[in-house]
């Protein structure tokens, strides 16, 4: 059975990451993204790169990158969660990442594991395991690609199947789309050049699947780390703000929706920690599409509903620019479509364990 616990390995990188974005993450930048999207943010992710080498940490030693499992992706996405924070982490070190391993191409990784490079698999966002289909010319929208140097693009091979090939950045024209979550942006990607064949056919499915897998099983961990950032900051609001002279939190009908919520994200840890440690033993691929599929179908819907209590037991200043709340609910509604709507899942679990369909 998979380990559902953190190791102090995971506590301690845990601790490094969040000491690090109190440094060097302006609590107002993710709000200030919405008006000023032209803000350079590429400033973060160096910092992240350069001081705790996540830009490798699924990338093996031997390529210069840190080796380490799921477990610890899930720990740095529940810390990026929690501060909402404008990397390309998931994107490009997770998703775009794990299409490299799985298809075997060394020649790419080095830059990517040293954060010289970023890279973006081009896709519609909304795609998911099992359910995409190979670039014709153009995607969207496609998340990750405004600051990527690399682009992974599945296209029609030309003895049919699957081409998945190597774009740069002088081979693709990009044009930004409005998302309701701007620390996440998206874009149309727009093929130009030829670009450079990685693998085809079932190789290249196979990598395309297992990329996406990999990106909604560890997504809900960065879900994860933005409900527990509404619940904790919730309970403090409400220990604070008074109303006829007493806290709100000392009002029976705010600790019942509270004491809730709290509920309702224990189930979310172990979604997505079930999820993380599955993907990181590497065990059966049925079982891991379960808890993928799982984790997708509870923890999205999980993070929204605490972004909106979160929201409204704030009161009247949780409706405004100023609070931080607006933004992880943005983010957990962008989420909460990324690889795969919870009713996609839902359906694709239903099959998985063999349920008669409705």
């Amino acid at each position: 059975m998979t380990d559902l616990l953190y190791t102090d390995v995971e506590e301690s990188l845990r601790s490094s990451i969040r000491s690090t974005l109190q440094r060097s993450l302006d609590e107002g930048l993710p709000a200030r993204l919405a008006d000023e999207p032209e803000t350079d943010v590429s400033g973060l992710w160096r910092t992240l790169t350069q001081q705790l080498g996540l830009a490798g940490l699924l990338v093996p030693e031997s390529l210069g990158g840190a080796g380490a499992s799921a477990r610890e992706a899930a720990v740095v996405l529940e810390e990026l969660g929690r501060a909402v924070a404008p990397t390309p982490f998931l994107t490009s070190a997770v998703i775009a990442t794990t299409v490299l391993l799985v298809a075997g191409d060394e020649e790419n990784l080095p830059a990517l594991a040293s954060g010289e490079r970023t890279a973006t698999l081009v896709l519609p966002w909304t795609a998911r395991r099992g359910a995409w289909t190979p670039v014709h010319g153009s995607a969207e929208p496609v998340a990750g690609a405004l600051g990527a140097d690399l682009f992974l693009v599945p296209i029609p091979g030309e003895a049919g199947g699957t081409s998945l090939r190597a774009y740069g950045r002088d081979e693709v024209e990009l044009e930004p789309i409005t998302s309701l979550d701007m620390t996440r942006p998206l874009a149309r990607v727009t093929l130009t050049g030829a670009g450079t064949e990685i693998v085809s056919g079932a190789s290249a499915d196979d990598a395309v699947d297992a990329a996406l897998a990999a990106g909604a099983a560890l997504l809900a961990s960065e879900q994860l780390g933005l409900a527990q950032w509404c619940l904790e900051t919730t309970v403090q609001y409400a220990g604070t703000r008074t109303q006829f002279a007493r806290p709100i939190g000392s009002f029976q009908a705010i600790k019942h929706r509270l004491a809730d919520l709290y509920l309702l994200l224990v189930g979310t840890q172990a979604a997505a920690r079930q999820a993380a440690g599955t993907l990181a033993d590497g065990g059966d691929a049925h079982e891991l599409s379960i808890a993928q599929a799982t984790a997708q179908a509870f923890c999205s819907d999980a993070a929204v509903h605490a972004a909106e209590e979160a929201l409204q037991l704030h009161g009247g200043i949780g409706m405004t620019w100023e609070a931080p709340v607006h933004t992880r609910l943005k983010r957990a509604k962008a989420d909460q479509l990324a690889l795969g709507t919870p009713d996609r899942h839902r359906s694709d679990l239903a099959q998985l364990v063999h349920l008669p369909a409705s």
